[in-house]
C-alpha cells in the first residue's frame, strides 16, 4: 500500500538490496505461493487469489534450479525501534530548532518582516531539500535531519506569530491537536478500526488531490488578486477546509502506519527506517499547519 508521503508514494522501500521476504495468499484447492511484484499471487488452479495484500513490494523469489523460497533473515532488518528512534530524533531537530527560532527571531513591528522573511526562506529549502530526499534512491539522514532543522525554522516563526499577534496559545493547541489525531489514528489502526486497502487508499488519493489544487488556486487568486483569493482559506469556508485537512492527514498517517508495518514485516533494511521518520514527519507538520490555521480562523472571526 502506497502512502500520500512522497518519500512513500513514489517507489516504498528498497527492494534491491539482496533482502527476501515473501507473502503468500490462501488459494482454494492449492498451496500458498509467493508472490513477485504481482498485485495477485497466480495460484495454481489458474485462478487468482484475492487477498488485496498479496503484493509484496519487498519480495524476491529465488527461481535459479527451482530454489523453492528461504525464509528471511532478521539481521540487518528494520524494527519498529528502528523507525521509533529515527523519528523521535527527526522531530528532535525540528522542535529545537523552532523553540530557537520562537526565542531569538523577535516578531516585533520593527523585525517582523525580517523573521518572517526568514521563516518563509527556511521553508522554501526545506521543500527542496524534502524533494531531494524523495528522488533519492537510499535514505540520507543528513539530508532528512536537515531538512527537519529548516522546517523547524519556518514552524517556529509561524508559530509565534500566530500565538503572539492572532490567538494566544494557539501553537500548544495546535500540538495538543497534532498528539491526539496521531494518538487515536494509531490506536483506530492497531485496533482494526480502519481498513487500509485498495479502496482507502484510492479514496484518499483523489480527495487529496482535489484539496490540493483547490488550495493550488486558491493561493495564486490571493497572490495575483489580493485578499483572501476564493475564500477557502478564511471565514466559514476556511473553517469547513481546515477541518478537511486535518481529516486527511489522519488518513495519510493510517497509510504511513500501514507502509511502516509493511515494511517491518517483508523484512525492508535497516537504514530505510529514515524514510519512515521521513514520511511520518512530513505527514505531522502538515496535520500541525492544518490545526494553526483553523485556530487562526476561529479566533480571527471572534
Amino acid at each position: 500500500m502506497r502512502s500520500r508521503n512522497p518519500v512513500f508514494s513514489r517507489r516504498g522501500f528498497s527492494r534491491d538490496n539482496g533482502y527476501a521476504g515473501f507473502n503468500t495468499a490462501p488459494q482454494a484447492g492449492g498451496p500458498a505461493v509467493a508472490t513477485q511484484g504481482n498485485p495477485y499471487a497466480q495460484p495454481t488452479g489458474g485462478q487468482y487469489a484475492q487477498n488485496p495484500y498479496a503484493q509484496n513490494p519487498y519480495a524476491q523469489q529465488d527461481l535459479q534450479y527451482g530454489a523453492p523460497p528461504q525464509a528471511p533473515a532478521t539481521t540487518g532488518r528494520m524494527t519498529i525501534d528502528d523507525v521509533v528512534l529515527r523519528t523521535a530524533s527527526t522531530l528532535g531537530v525540528l522542535i529545537l530548532t523552532a523553540a530557537l527560532s520562537w526565542a531569538l527571531l523577535p516578531i516585533d513591528d520593527a523585525n517582523i518582516s525580517r523573521s518572517y522573511g526568514i521563516g518563509i526562506g527556511a521553508a522554501l529549502i526545506g521543500m527542496v531539500l524534502a524533494f531531494v530526499q524523495s528522488f533519492k534512491r537510499k535514505a540520507s539522514p543528513a539530508l532528512i535531519l536537515t531538512y527537519a532543522a529548516f522546517e523547524g525554522v519556518f514552524l517556529g516563526v509561524v508559530s509565534n506569530i500566530v500565538d503572539n499577534r492572532i490567538a494566544d496559545g494557539a501553537a500548544m493547541q495546535a500540538v495538543i491537536g497534532t498528539m491526539a489525531v496521531f494518538a487515536g489514528v494509531l490506536i483506530a489502526y492497531k485496533a482494526g478500526w480502519i481498513r487500509v486497502n485498495r479502496r482507502f487508499y484510492g479514496f484518499v488519493m483523489a480527495a487529496a488531490l482535489g484539496f490540493i489544487l483547490l488550495m493550488t488556486v486558491n493561493l495564486l487568486f490571493a497572490v495575483f488578486g489580493g485578499g483572501d483569493g476564493l475564500g477557502f482559506r478564511s471565514g466559514p469556508l476556511g473553517i469547513v477546509f481546515g477541518v478537511i485537512g486535518i481529516i486527511l492527514g489522519a488518513c495519510f498517517l493510517a497509510l504511513d502506519f500501514k507502509q511502516v508495518e509493511d515494511g517491518v514485516a517483508y523484512g525492508a533494511p535497516r537504514e530505510e527506517a529514515w524514510l519512515a521518520a521521513f514520511g511520518l514527519t512530513l505527514t505531522l507538520v502538515w496535520i500541525y499547519m492544518e490545526f494553526l490555521r483553523l485556530i487562526s480562523i476561529l479566533n480571527s472571526s471572534d
